[in-house]
C-alpha cells in the first residue's frame, strides 16, 4: 500500500483532438506502463469504433509509477476522459474520482466550447488545474495568445501553463514534474471503515461484471465480504487489481487507490454507478453523496429487422447496459415493426454510437424510429404526462398545452461564419442570450428548443463553419410551445416510425422535405405510392413514387388496336387492385436518412 501523500488522482480534460489521448500514451510511454513494442497510438481507446472515428467514448484509467527528480516514487492514476458533448456524463462521473486535472488546449486552434464546459465540470468537482498547451511544435501555434485566452475566457492563470507537444513528446516529461508537484494528493484514511466509490461498471465475457473503484478510506482485499449501500446486495471479493493499462492483480487497495474488483456480480442492475460499497460487518457510516443519474434527452425506437431476434436484441440491451450506464431501454410495440425497446440516448451520436456496437457487437439487424425528444403534456384536466413517443400522443381536444424541453447552447466561431451561425439558430427558433467575443473568435449564446437541435443541428453548424465552430449545451427549462404531430402516411398507411411533433410553423416545410426524401429512397413498385404527410386529417405535402412500367403490349404484333387497349385496360385494373392490397417495403436505410432534413 502507498503512502497517501505520494499518490496523484488526475484526470486529462479537453475539447475534441485536442490531444488528450495522444498525452495520455506519452504519459504511459515515458513511466514505462508498456513496453516498447507493445505500445500504439490511442492505447487507452480499446474499441474498435472509438479508433476508426478517432473519439474516446469511455473514460478509460491507467495506473503509473514515475519516479521524481526529487527521488522519490509515485503512484499516478489517470482517467482519459471523452470531449464529446454527449459523452459529458462519462467526464462528470470520472472526475468525482480525482483531486486535479490536467487542461489541455490546443496551441492554435485556443479555447473550445468542450473546453470551457469541461473546466466547469472540474472545477465543479474542487480540482486543482494545470493548464497544459498541446501541439506548439506546429506553425499555426500562438502559445502567448492563447495563455492570455484562458485567462480572459476562463479565469484560470496561464502564465506557468505548460508548453509541449504530444506526439514529439516535447515537454512531457515537465508535464510528469507538475502532477507530482501542483497536484494535490488524496484525502483519506486507513483506520476508518471501508468507504469506497463505484465510478464505473461493465461487463467482461470471462470476469463477468467488472467494477472501478476509488476508495476514499480503508482498504479493498481479497475474500472480503462487502455491502453495496444503495442497492443493499453483499458479495465477497474474488479479485482484486489494477490498470497498468493490461489488468495487474494486487492484494488490496487503499485509501485514495484506484483499481477494479470482480465479485461473481450476476445482475446488472447491482452494480449502480455513484454507489458507495463498504465492509459488510464494519460499515461506513453515511454513503458518499454519489452521481446524479444521467438525464437522456433523446428517445427513439429500435425494432430487428427478422421478429425472431428479439430476444437477442434484449439480452444484447442489457449488456450494453451494463457497459453504458447513461443509456436506458423499456420494451415497445409497434403496428409496422412488432415488437422492439424504446431507447434513451444522451445526443445523436452517442444514438449513433450504440446502435454501431449493437450491429457490431452481437450482429444484430435493426431499423431505429426517428428520435424524439420528452415532452411534457398538460391535459384539460389538469393531469401532466411525460411523453417519448409521438405515437402515444393523446387525443388534441383533451390538451391543455404541450411543453418541450429547451436548452443554452454557446458556440464559439471564427467572426468569418458568425452571420451564418446566427442565420442558422434564428431558423431553429433560437433567442440570442449573448454575444460576445474572446480574441478573434465570437462566442454567441443562445436558448433553443431541443427538439430543433437533436436531428442535424451540429452537422449543419460544422458544414456552415467547415469544421471551425464549436458547439456545447446544458438543458435549462420546458417551455410551451405550438407543436403539433405530423404523420407520414405510405400508400395511405400510417407509418409510426416516422411520425414526429414539429412546431406548426415548420411543419409545412418538414413534412414537404420528408415526402420528397421517402420519394428517392422508396424503390418503384408495380403501383403508383402516394406519399403524404398530414396533421391530423388535413394532408400538407405528397409526393408520389411512380409505377415500375411493364410493357403488357410486347407481344402483340399487329392485329387490331383493341387488344393491346385490352391489355393495358387488364393492367390497370391489376394495379389499382394492388395499389388496394399490394404491401409497400420501406428499407431500412430510409428511416435514418429521412431524418436528415436539411442536408
Amino acid at each position: 500500500m502507498f503512502k497517501l501523500e505520494n499518490i496523484r488522482n488526475f484526470s486529462i480534460v479537453a475539447h475534441i483532438n485536442h490531444g488528450k489521448s495522444t498525452l495520455a500514451d506519452r504519459l504511459i510511454q515515458m513511466t514505462g506502463g508498456l513496453p516498447e513494442r507493445e505500445m500504439m497510438a490511442q492505447v487507452l481507446d480499446s474499441m474498435d469504433i472509438e479508433r476508426e472515428r478517432g473519439i474516446t467514448i469511455k473514460a478509460q484509467t491507467v495506473r503509473l509509477e514515475y519516479r521524481a527528480k526529487d527521488g522519490q516514487l509515485y503512484v499516478l492514476n489517470l482517467i482519459d476522459t471523452p470531449g464529446h458533448v454527449d459523452f459529458a456524463y462519462e467526464v462528470s462521473r470520472s472526475l468525482a474520482a480525482c483531486e486535479g486535472s490536467l487542461l489541455v488546449v490546443d496551441a492554435s486552434q485556443g479555447v473550445e466550447a468542450q473546453t470551457l464546459a469541461n473546466v466547469y465540470h472540474a472545477l465543479d468537482a474542487g480540482h486543482e488545474i494545470v493548464p497544459v498547451l498541446n501541439k506548439i511544435d506546429l506553425p499555426a501555434s500562438e502559445p502567448d495568445r492563447i495563455k492570455q485566452q484562458i485567462e480572459d475566457v476562463i479565469g484560470l492563470d496561464a502564465s506557468d501553463a505548460l508548453l509541449i507537444s504530444a506526439k514529439s513528446g516535447l515537454g512531457v516529461d515537465e508535464v510528469l514534474e507538475a502532477i507530482v508537484h501542483r497536484l494535490p494528493p488524496p484525502k483519506g484514511s486507513a483506520s476508518e471503515p471501508t468507504k469506497a466509490l463505484l465510478v464505473d461498471s461493465w461487463y467482461d465475457a470471462y470476469l463477468g461484471v467488472v467494477v472501478l473503484v476509488r476508495v476514499i478510506d480503508g482498504a479493498l482485499k481479497k475474500s472480503q465480504k462487502i455491502l453495496m449501500m444503495g442497492t443493499d446486495a453483499h458479495y465477497e471479493i474474488d479479485r482484486i487489481g489494477v490498470f497498468r493499462p493490461k489488468m495487474a492483480d494486487v492484494e488490496e487497495l487503499g485509501p485514495g487507490e484506484i483499481g477494479f474488483i470482480t465479485a461473481q456480480i450476476k445482475e446488472v442492475a447491482d452494480t449502480r454507478v455513484g454507489d458507495t460499497i463498504t465492509d459488510e460487518k464494519r460499515s461506513c457510516a453515511a454513503a458518499l453523496p454519489g452521481f446524479k443519474p444521467a438525464q437522456q434527452v433523446v428517445f427513439c425506437g429500435l425494432f430487428p429487422v427478422d421478429a425472431a431476434d428479439f430476444n437477442d436484441l434484449r439480452a444484447a440491451m442489457g449488456k450494453l447496459r451494463l457497459n453504458d450506464a447513461s443509456f436506458s431501454y423499456e420494451t415497445e410495440t409497434s403496428a409496422a415493426l412488432g415488437f422492439g425497446f424504446r431507447c434513451g440516448f444522451l445526443g445523436l451520436l452517442h444514438l449513433e454510437i450504440v446502435e454501431e456496437r449493437l450491429r457490431r457487437e452481437f450482429n444484430l439487424d435493426l431499423i431505429a424510429t426517428a428520435p424524439s425528444v420528452i415532452y411534457r403534456v398538460v391535459l384539460r384536466s389538469g393531469e401532466v404526462m411525460t411523453l417519448h413517443n409521438p405515437v402515444d400522443m393523446p387525443d388534441p381536444s383533451r390538451i391543455e398545452r404541450i411543453e418541450e424541453p429547451w436548452i443554452r447552447a454557446t458556440i464559439l466561431t471564427p467572426d468569418d461564419y458568425l452571420g451564418a451561425v446566427l442565420k442558422l439558430c434564428q431558423e431553429r427558433r433560437g433567442e440570442q442570450v449573448d454575444l460576445n467575443y474572446v480574441g478573434a473568435r465570437a462566442m454567441a449564446i443562445y436558448d433553443l428548443p431541443l427538439n430543433e437541435v437533436v436531428f442535424d443541428f451540429y452537422d449543419r453548424l460544422k458544414s456552415i463553419s467547415r469544421g471551425y465552430a464549436s458547439f456545447d449545451y446544458t438543458i435549462t427549462d420546458y417551455r410551451e410551445g405550438d407543436l403539433v404531430k405530423m404523420s407520414i402516411l405510405v400508400n395511405g398507411e400510417p407509418v409510426d416510425a416516422l411520425s414526429m411533433l414539429v412546431h406548426r410553423d415548420r411543419a409545412e416545410t418538414r413534412g414537404r422535405g420528408m415526402a420528397e426524401k421517402l420519394k428517392e429512397l422508396i424503390p418503384p413498385h408495380l403501383f403508383q405510392i402516394p406519399i403524404q404527410a398530414a396533421i391530423g386529417g388535413k394532408i400538407i405535402a405528397r409526393e408520389t413514387v411512380r409505377a415500375l412500367r411493364k410493357d403488357v403490349t410486347a407481344k402483340c404484333y399487329g392485329g387490331d388496336a383493341t387488344r393491346k387497349r385490352k391489355l393495358l385496360e387488364k393492367q390497370k385494373a391489376g394495379k389499382k387492385r394492388m395499389r388496394q392490397f399490394g404491401k409497400v417495403e420501406i428499407p431500412q436505410e430510409a428511416f435514418i436518412a429521412a431524418l436528415k432534413m436539411d442536408s
